[in-house]
C-alpha cells in the first residue's frame, strides 16, 4: 500500500514536470523441479509465488496475492479491499529485478524452495517474468557473484559469473523476446556482507579493511566490466571467425584408437580335422577320428576381426590410423624369452592390410595405461619407468618391433602421452633416455633400409590466464605449461635440459622445506642423446584450461605449484564437462612454433566424448569443425607447420563415448560426425569460392595393387617365370607341328 501511494503521488504530481518514472525492486531467486512430473512443476511455482509473486503479482496482475499464498496460508494472508486492489494494480512503470544480491544462490529459506532445486539460471528467471507478468520491461538492478574474503585483485571467478548472468540477459533479449532495458552489477565496492560480513566480497574495487585509510584497488572485473561496456555487449571477434581455405597436399588425415581390436581365433580353414555331414540323422559335421587333412600356413585372411576393422577404416576415407602396441603382451616377460609370435603376426596383417587400402599405419610402441602402465609384469613390479633397467629393455622391445614391423610401419611414435600428472621425476628421466636412445636405434639401424620416421607424442592441453589482464595469472599460466608440456618437450625439443622455470620453481619450494621435490640431472653425453631426438612434434590436444594466482576454491587449488583451476560456464562443455574451446589449439600450436621452432607438426588426437543417447551427435560435429578450422587458421595465417590432424577415436567399443562408430548389440554405426569428417578430408579443409584449386601430384601409393605386387616380389618373379616358360613352350609346339606336317606333305 505504501509502495501504490508513493507511484500515484509521483503520477498525479511530478510525472508531468519530471518526466520520470518510478517502480519497486523485487529480489528473486529461480528454481527447477527436482523431477519432471506436474506435482514437482506446481511446486516450482509456488516457491516463485511465495517469494517473488507475493509483490509482483498484486502490482504487475491484479492487485491481489498469489492462489496458492491464499490456498496455503489462508487467514494468515491479509485480504485487499476491492478499492485497494484497483488502487495497488498497475502501480509499476518497470520490473526492476534484483538476482543473486540477497535471496538467491543458496541463502533462500529451505521452506521456501518446496523441496525443489535452487538454480542460477537468469534467463530462465526472465523468461517466466516475462510470460507471468503480461512481458513486462525490465530493469536489472542488483545482480552479482561473489569470491572469497581473501581474494584480492584477480577475481576471475567473479568475472566468468558476471560473464554467464550478461550473456544468459543477452539471450533472453535476442532469443527470448524479453524486453529488458538495463543491467546493474552489485557491487561497486567491497562491504558488509550481512550474515556473511567479511568473508566474502562482491565489489569490483577491492577494499583493504586493514588499512587506516580503507584502501581501494580496482580488481580485474572492473577491466572486465569496462571492456564489456565499450563493446556494448559480446560482439563476434574477427579471430574468432571460422576461415575458408585448404590444406597443403599430402595432409595426414587420420583417425585413432589406443589398442586395435585383437582377436586371433584360428579360422575354420586352419582346422586339419576331416569332417563328414550326417544328412539324414544329425544334420550337423561329425568328425571322423584319426584322419587329418595336411595343414597349411597361416594367412592374413584368416583374421576375421582384421577385415571388419579395415572395412570401416575405408568408410572413413582416412590417410592415416593410429593405434599402439600392447608391449605386455608382445613380451609377457619383458624380454625376448617369451614372443607371442601370433599376436606379432596379427600385427603384421593389421599394417599389411592398411598398406592395402592406402591407410598408412601409425604405430605407437607404448602407452600408458591404469593397469601396470601397459608395462610387462616383470617390468612393473620392479619399479616400472623408477628403474634403468625398464631403459634397456624398451630398447630392446623396440629393436623387436622395427624388425618384425618395419616393413609395413614407416610412422612410428615411441611413446604415446605419458601422463606427467602420474609421473615421478625420475620415471620422467628415465622415460626421456628410453625415448632418446630408441630414436637413435632406430636412426642408426632401420632409417636407411625402412625409410620411416619416429618421434614421442605429447598430451598438451592448452592453459590460459584467468584473467586476461593480470601479470600473476600470466606467470601462473606460464608455469603449468612448462609443467605440463615443457618437461619432456624442452629436453627434446629445446636445448636437452629441462626448462630452466622447472627447476627455479622447485628450487624456491624447496627453500622454504614445504617439499623436497629434486629434478635430476643429465650428463652432458645424455644431453647430447636426448636433444634433435625426433623427426616431428605430435601432440594430443583435447581442452584448455583456465588458471588463475588467487586461492579461491580449495578443491580446485594445486598447492604444489600454486595454481587455482577456474571454469568458464559459459563455455561449451561435455557430459563428462570437457571445455569446448576451439581456439585454444591455435593458440598451441602457435606456442609450439614460438618455442621449437618450424618443427613438423602432427595433431595426434583431437576429440570429446558425447552423450550415448543423443541421436545427432552435434556436439562432436560442432568440435570436429571448429577445432579443425583453427588449425587451419594456424597453418594458413600463422604459418604453423602443421602436417597432420587426427581425430580421436576411432569407435565406442574400444574408447566409450568417443568413437566415431557407435557400438551396440555387436554392431558398428557410423555416428552423423563421421560423415562430417569423411566431407572435410573430402575438401581438404574448408574451400570457398575463392580459393584456389590445389592440383597435387598422383602418389604411387595411391594404388593398391601396386603394393601387392611390391609386397610379393617373389610371387612376381615366379608368375613371370612360368609366363615366359609357358610362352617358349607354345612356340615349340608350333614350330615343330608345322615342320612335322611339311615332312609328311
Amino acid at each position: 500500500q505504501a509502495h501504490a501511494k508513493v507511484w500515484h503521488l509521483y503520477n498525479d504530481h511530478f510525472r508531468p514536470t519530471q518526466r520520470g518514472k518510478v517502480s519497486i525492486a523485487l529480489s528473486s531467486h529461480w528454481i527447477k523441479p527436482q523431477h519432471m512430473t506436474e506435482k514437482n512443476i506446481k511446486e516450482c511455482q509456488k516457491s516463485l509465488d511465495f517469494v517473488l509473486g507475493w509483490f509482483a503479482k498484486p502490482i504487475f496482475i491484479d492487485g491481489d496475492y498469489p492462489e496458492s499464498m491464499r490456498s496455503n496460508l489462508s487467514s494468515l494472508l491479509p485480504e485487499f479491499s476491492e478499492a485497494e486492489k484497483k488502487y495497488i494494480k498497475g502501480t509499476a512503470d518497470f520490473f526492476a529485478l534484483s538476482f543473486g544480491a540477497t535471496l538467491s544462490f543458496q541463502l533462500l529459506d529451505s521452506h521456501m524452495k518446496f523441496q525443489q532445486l535452487e538454480s542460477i539460471s537468469l534467463r530462465q528467471l526472465l523468461y517466466w517474468i516475462n510470460s507471468e507478468y503480461n512481458k513486462p520491461q525490465i530493469f536489472i538492478v542488483e545482480n552479482s557473484w561473489f569470491v572469497s574474503g581473501t581474494t584480492k585483485k584477480d577475481d576471475a571467478k567473479y568475472i566468468y559469473y558476471l560473464k554467464k548472468f550478461i550473456m544468459e540477459t543477452l539471450k533472453a533479449i535476442r532469443y527470448d523476446g524479453v524486453n529488458v532495458f538495463g543491467y546493474t552489477v552489485w557491487s561497486l565496492l567491497d562491504g558488509f556482507e550481512w550474515h556473511r560480513g567479511y568473508s566474502i566480497r562482491r565489489g569490483l574495487f577491492y577494499v583493504d579493511f586493514q588499512s587506516h585509510d580503507k584502501k581501494l584497488m580496482p580488481k580485474s572485473s572492473v577491466l572486465f566490466y569496462q571492456k564489456l561496456i565499450e563493446k556494448n555487449g559480446f560482439p563476434p571477434l574477427p579471430e574468432n571467425q571460422p576461415i575458408e581455405g585448404i590444406f597443403p597436399c599430402g595432409f595426414a588425415w587420420g583417425i585413432v584408437d589406443n589398442y586395435i581390436q585383437v582377436d586371433t581365433t584360428p579360422a575354420q580353414f586352419l582346422d586339419s580335422s576331416v569332417y563328414v555331414w550326417d544328412v539324414h540323422q544329425t544334420k550337423k559335421l561329425i568328425k571322423v577320428d584319426g584322419v587329418y587333412a595336411s595343414k597349411r600356413k597361416r594367412h592374413c585372411v584368416d583374421f576375421a576381426a582384421i577385415r571388419l576393422q579395415i572395412s570401416l577404416l575405408q568408410e572413413m576415407h582416412v590417410t592415416h590410423f593410429h593405434f599402439s602396441l600392447k608391449w605386455s603382451l608382445i613380451l609377457p616377460l619383458g624380454n625376448l624369452s617369451l614372443i607371442n609370435h601370433t599376436l606379432v603376426h596379427y600385427y603384421q596383417c593389421f599394417a599389411s592390410e592398411l598398406l592395402r587400402v592406402n591407410i598408412t599405419p601409425v604405430v605407437a610402441l607404448w602407452q600408458p595405461m591404469i593397469e601396470n602402465q601397459e608395462l610387462p609384469v616383470s617390468l612393473a613390479k620392479y619399479g616400472a619407468w623408477e628403474n634403468p633397467e625398464t631403459v634397456q629393455a624398451f630398447v630392446e622391445y623396440a629393436r623387436f618391433c622395427f624388425t618384425s614391423l618395419g616393413d609395413h610401419v614407416k610412422f612410428w611414435i615411441t611413446m604415446n602421452e605419458p601422463s606427467v600428472k602420474n609421473l615421478t621425476y625420475t620415471a620422467g628421466h628415465n622415460l626421456l633416455k628410453a625415448h632418446a636412445k630408441v630414436w637413435h636405434l632406430y636412426d642408426k639401424e632401420f632409417r636407411r633400409s625402412q625409410k620411416g620416421k619416429i618421434s614421442i607424442a605429447l598430451q598438451a592441453d592448452w592453459v590460459e590466464p584467468a584473467c586476461p589482464f593480470s601479470r600473476n595469472d600470466q606467470e601462473v599460466a606460464d608455469r603449468i605449461l612448462e609443467f605440463d608440456i615443457g618437461w619432456l618437450a624442452e629436453p627434446i625439443f629445446g636445448n636437452g635440459d629441462y626448462p630452466e622455470m622447472m627447476r627455479a620453481w622447485l628450487r624456491r619450494i624447496n627453500s622454504v622445506d614445504l617439499y623436497n621435490s629434486h629434478l635430476p640431472y643429465f650428463s652432458e653425453d645424455e644431453k647430447k642423446l636426448i636433444q634433435g631426438s625426433f623427426d616431428f612434434f605430435a601432440l594430443s590436444h583435447y581442452t584448455t584450461t583456465l588458471v588463475g594466482s588467487e586461492k579461491e576454491d580449495a578443491v580446485k587449488y594445486d598447492h604444489y605449484l600454486e595454481v587455482q583451476m577456474i571454469n568458464d560456464i559459459t563455455w561449451l562443455h561435455s557430459p563428462s564437462r570437457a571445455a569446448v574451446v576451439p581456439w585454444g589449439l591455435r593458440k598451441l600450436l602457435k606456442w609450439v612454433k614460438s618455442k621449437y621452432g618450424d618443427v613438423p607438426i602432427y595433431v595426434i588426437a583431437n576429440g570429446i566424448d558425447d552423450d550415448q543417447n543423443m541421436v545427432h551427435d552435434k556436439l562432436r560435429v560442432y568440435y570436429i569443425q571448429n577445432y579443425i578450422n583453427e588449425a587451419l587458421k594456424a597453418y594458413t595465417l600463422d604459418d604453423v607447420n602443421l602436417q597432420g590432424y587426427f581425430v580421436y577415436s576411432f569407435n565406442d567399443k574400444t574408447a566409450p563415448k568417443y568413437g566415431l562408430y557407435s557400438y551396440v548389440a555387436n554392431q558398428y554405426e557410423p555416428k552423423p560426425s563421421l560423415k562430417h569428417y569423411r566431407e572435410i578430408i573430402g575438401n581438404n579443409g574448408f574451400p570457398g569460392p575463392e580459393t584456389p584449386e590445389l592440383l597435387c601430384p598422383e602418389e604411387a601409393a595411391l594404388c593398391p595393387e601396386c603394393h601387392f605386387f611390391r609386397t610379393r616380389k617373389s610371387l612376381l618373379a615366379f608368375i613371370s617365370f612360368i609366363f615366359v616358360a609357358f610362352i617358349v613352350t607354345i612356340f615349340f609346339i608350333t614350330y615343330y607341328s608345322k615342320r612335322v606336317e611339311r615332312r609328311y606333305k
